[in-house]
């Protein structure tokens, strides 16, 4: 997978060859806090958004941490009623309390609805993880249990009873693997992303990165683009220049009020990743120099 990343075309901002079809979600505004200057709405980025458009089928939000791109992210989730990848769902999700009151009043602008997709947090994917491995210790649980209840009966009526937990089972393993915990946090990111694909959603994603080797980055941007061939739309908040790269793609940067769309060679991200990259040295000297 990672060697078909120089496959990834070098498509002109805003292209119409990456996805022939108008993205699903066209904007985002709010329509006022209504008063309330607590968190969300305390954001400068929050509090100032008018309008945000989605032109092309990739957007990316950047900015420091803390400027209000993850958090206007999961609004936007909660608006669209997106399901969650995570240890728990969207709607019951005690951390997103302050993001769904933000939904609220978040009015979304479809030119076609989809109610497919989801929305995946990094740090949810562990927890998604141990959630996958703690259904199926269930399963196989109840498969043992039947075969102790069902010992004196007929190979039919056994049969009969294990069916649902075995089809469950096999489901899950068929899914996502035997054990995503036995796979490298990035292998099994990337396994997950994949399996819960399907053509035709909006799929939203923050710092998806965080579990992925820089190689394994170029793999995820190659998932996307293959994606987008099947109709398909992202919306990304991340830190990483090598995702931020990806062709065609709108980028805004929260780290200006309002949030604004800038081209990627005058991100600071990738500024300073590439003068750091040039000549390390000066940046290590200078931290030196600063002890």
């Amino acid at each position: 997978m990672p060697r078909r990343a120089a496959s990834i075309k070098n498509t002109p901002k805003g292209s119409e060859t990456q996805g022939e079809k108008e993205p699903f979600l066209r904007s985002v505004r709010c329509l006022g806090s209504g008063g309330d200057q607590s968190f969300p709405f305390s954001v400068p980025v929050i509090r100032e958004l008018s309008a945000l458009a989605f032109p092309t089928p990739v957007t990316f939000f950047v900015g420091e941490n803390g400027s209000g791109k993850s958090t206007l992210l999961e609004g936007i989730a909660s608006a669209a009623g997106l399901p969650a990848v995570g240890s728990a769902d969207l709607p019951t999700d005690a951390t997103l309390d302050a993001q769904r009151q933000l939904g609220r009043a978040l009015k979304l602008t479809w030119s076609r609805r989809t109610g497919r997709g989801f929305f995946l947090r990094a740090e949810d994917f562990f927890g998604f993880a141990k959630r996958l491995s703690a259904m199926r210790v269930e399963f196989q649980q109840r498969i043992a249990d039947l075969e102790v209840e069902y010992a004196d009966r007929s190979a039919w009526s056994k049969g009969l009873a294990m069916g649902p937990a075995h089809r469950s089972l096999a489901e899950m393993e068929q899914r996502y693997g035997l054990d995503l915990d036995a796979n490298s946090h990035g292998q099994s990111f990337l396994r997950l992303f994949q399996s819960r694909f399907v053509p035709g959603g909006l799929y939203l994603l923050d710092e998806p990165e965080a579990p992925l080797s820089p190689q394994s980055q170029l793999a995820l941007m190659v998932m996307i683009q293959d994606m987008l061939e099947q109709d398909a739309q992202f919306i990304i908040a991340t830190h990483s220049p090598i995702l931020l790269a990806f062709p065609g793609a709108t980028i805004y940067s929260f780290d200006s009020v309002p949030a604004a769309a800038v081209a990627y060679d005058e991100l600071e991200h990738v500024i300073l990743t590439r003068n750091f990259l040039n000549a390390p040295e000066r940046y290590l000297r200078a931290l030196k120099d600063a002890e």
